[in-house]
């Protein structure tokens, strides 16, 4: 097995997808650190640098995005390897705004692992390629808001699509479909919440300075 002197840091704020991807690494003999979310990775990071970053982008406290724009920012940080892995953002436009703001590698949920591995062996290999110029603050939150606004209205097309149809449903199917509603309503509340701070971030950057 290959044994890695560094580590790959693995952050995904759901358990079972968590743990899946760990033991897959640390089956192939990597070394394997985890976070649920990008804040408690980037106090992980600050300690000790990783050879790749694998992580999901919708997560509370710190999510994906601005997780991998702090990494960038930062000179000490700036050449580390991200994957991001997301089921939530898979248009071509989130794509492409993962990748301007510097994600190197982008591939969606569930993991294919016949992808994910040669992706991740690929990056320890040669390192991350020389990435676009730095994203500035207000064009990142710019970006983020746009993505949001987006997702968002989607998730709202889609609750009130499923509560309309959890209705007519025998009683023997709701029970399913009902859990899965609720997770689409918890995810609404996680892309508003995060929209909020988004905009405020936004307003303060787009007043004069005094």
């Amino acid at each position: 097995m290959n044994t890695l002197q560094k580590y790959l840091l693995v952050v995904e704020d759901i358990p079972d997808i968590l743990k899946l991807l760990e033991a897959t690494l640390v089956f192939k003999g990597y070394r394997v650190v985890t976070a649920p979310n990008g804040q408690e990775a980037l106090e992980i990071i600050q300690k000790e640098h990783p050879a790749v970053i694998i992580t999901d982008i919708l997560m509370p406290k710190m999510d994906g995005f601005s997780l991998v724009h702090r990494l960038r920012i930062n000179p000490e940080t700036r050449d580390i390897p991200v994957v991001f892995l997301s089921a939530t953002y898979v248009a071509p436009e989130d794509k492409a705004f993962a990748i301007a703001i510097g994600a190197t590698r982008f591939l969606e949920k569930p993991v294919a692992l016949e992808e994910f591995l040669p992706t991740v062996e690929e990056l320890l290999t040669k390192g991350a390629p020389a990435g676009p110029e730095l994203v500035n603050e207000f064009d990142f939150y710019d970006g983020y808001r746009k993505r949001l606004e987006t997702k968002l209205n989607h998730k709202i097309t889609q609750i009130a699509r499923d509560e309309h149809l959890v209705k007519t449903l025998p009683e023997l199917e709701k029970a399913s479909f009902e859990a899965s509603l609720r997770l689409a309503i918890e995810e609404r509340k996680e892309i508003e919440l995060l929209l909020t701070q988004i905009r405020l971030q936004l307003e303060k950057l787009s007043k004069p300075e005094s």
